[in-house]
């Protein structure tokens, strides 16, 4: 029985570890994926190639890269392209981290 625990526990920190989770804060209204998100923050969960940004029932699906990059970034920052007066979210830079999330646009 013990053994059975054991190994339930194990599974569920390699499942839990397997996603993570940021939050970030958008300044002006900004399209992910096609869908146009109002400034606020927002939490950022990414699973495999995946993130998922959501604040309350306001959620969006996007296709992901991360990145490492050599140094740590001091602070979180958001980089956007901007077409026809409209912000695309580009990339997401995790502050304290060396992570990098890409979004395809």
């Amino acid at each position: 029985m013990r053994k059975i625990l054991f190994s339930f526990a194990t599974l569920a920190v390699a499942v839990a570890s397997a996603a993570s989770s940021y939050k970030v804060t958008l300044f002006q209204p900004t399209l992910i994926a096609g869908k146009e998100l109002q400034p606020g923050t927002y939490k950022v969960e990414v699973t495999d190639n995946k993130a998922v940004i959501s604040k309350g029932k306001n959620s969006v699906e996007a296709n992901v890269r991360a990145e490492n990059e050599s140094t740590k970034f001091s602070s979180t920052s958001v980089r956007y392209s901007n077409g026809d007066g409209k912000y695309k979210l580009q990339e997401i830079r995790i502050g304290g981290t060396t992570t990098k999330l890409v979004f395809e646009n």
